[in-house]
Parts: structure tokens; sequence; C-alpha cells
């Protein structure tokens, strides 16, 4: 897993994400190692691969090197990008293997970003559902699927189920769930819970109603009240009785 310095946003539009895909298949290539599930954050990556013909830090820096260049000549920026090196984890048998994967995959959805697993563009779940995206040949899914059945049907199928069960699965990075939002995904999360409440008519709302919605604002996981506050201009002690 890497991340942004501060945990800054590094994914600020779709070419910034493919951009780091289209490096991370350069290098793979390069290196022979094999990827086995993938996400982008907007200010962090996971990534399940097996070592190529070096050692993964090397690769690793490589990557980071190559899209910090872009990074900066983009955006006209200089300095680090990322924090620190990556962190990393062994994955030393075939039930953890599979738990990670699926991690991997619903960490989009338990950061409520989505509503489903594949309905998260910047990961490998939509290729292993058969979904051929642009960067497809990225993935490396066969190992995975032929546990399941010879019939890729059948395989994707029995994946699928696997894939989108409920679980309490802990692994690297758990506190990434736990990060702090930056204004403009608080706020799609924020409109997500109002179910069609407008934000600037929170405020306005009977005081049952409001504790109702301000009650599940509160449990949307990185906001802190003081920005939750901010954007739905209210107090922070509205939100801390409700």
């Amino acid at each position: 897993m890497v991340r942004g310095a501060n945990r800054q946003e590094i994914f600020h539009d779709d070419a910034d994400s493919l951009n780091y895909l289209e490096i991370l298949y350069k290098y793979k290539l390069k290196t022979e190692m094999k990827i086995y599930a993938w996400c982008l954050m907007n200010n962090h990556v996971h990534l399940l691969v097996k070592e190529g013909n070096e050692d993964i830090s090397t690769t690793m820096k490589r990557i980071g090197v190559s899209f910090v260049l872009y990074y900066n000549r983009r955006y006209g920026t200089t300095g680090h990008l990322f924090q620190d090196r990556f962190r990393s984890e062994n994955v030393e048998d075939i039930r953890y293997f599979l738990t990670v994967v699926r991690y991997i995959h619903q960490n989009p959805l338990k950061a409520r970003m989505v509503n489903q697993v594949d309905e998260w563009k910047w990961s490998s779940c939509r290729q292993y559902y058969g979904m051929q995206d642009i960067v497809w040949k990225l993935l490396d899914p066969e190992l995975i699927l032929e546990m399941y059945s010879e019939d890729k049907i059948l395989a994707r199928e029995r994946f699928k189920e696997f894939n989108e069960k409920a679980n309490q699965d802990q692994c690297l990075d758990d506190d990434m769930i736990e990060r702090r939002l930056i204004d403009d995904e608080a706020r799609e999360l924020i409109k997500y819970q109002l179910n069609g409440i407008e934000i600037a008519q929170v405020k306005s709302l009977p005081r049952l109603k409001r504790n109702e919605v301000l009650k599940k604002i509160k449990e949307i996981p990185g906001l802190s009240q003081r920005q939750a506050a901010r954007i739905l201009g209210v107090s922070r002690t509205l939100i801390s009785k409700a």
C-alpha cells in the first residue's frame, strides 16, 4: 500500500489514475511480476503482487518515481508526493490471499464511495467479473479464478459471491478506512447520506429529522465534526448533540 504524503490526494482525475496504471503495467512487463488485485483510491493505492525478477522495493520505487515525474510535470509542482516507503506484508497462505483480494476490492465500498464493489472502476474487481476495461491486461486473474472452477463462467460467479460477502476482514492498512477525507470526498458522502435532501436544507429541518440525519453523517469514516459543521453550515455543538 502506498499513499500520498500527509494523506494528500494523488489522483485528481481519470488521467492521473490511467497514467499510474500505465506505469504499473510497464513495470509489470519489465519485471515479470504478477498482479492479483489492485485498487486506486483518491489518496492511496492497494496492490497484491508477486515479486518479479527484481526486488519488490526496487520495482515500487521505479513506479513511484515515474508517477511523481508525471505529476510534477502536469501540475507544475515539486517535492514529495508519496508518504515515505510503501507499507507491505507477506501473504503466505491461500485463505489470507483471498481475504486480501476481497479487502482490496471492498475498500471503496467500506469507505462509502460506492454502493456495490463493481461500481468503482479503479480496481481489479470489474476485470474479475469479466468486464474488459481499458487496462484489463494489467491483471493476472487465472490463479484465483481456477481456485473456484475450471469453467470460467462458474468461476466468476463463485468468486463474485465470495468477493461481495459481508465481512470484518482486517488487513495491512485498516487505518486507511478512517483516513481524513478531503472536502470534495466528504461532500459527496454527505450527499449520499442525505438521500435527496439538499445540503443547504439540513439546518432548516425539524429538530428530530435533523438529528436523525446528523447521526448518520457522524458515522461517515474519516469525517470530523468540524468538517461536517463547515460543509453543512451548522454548529459543531449541534452535530455533537445529535
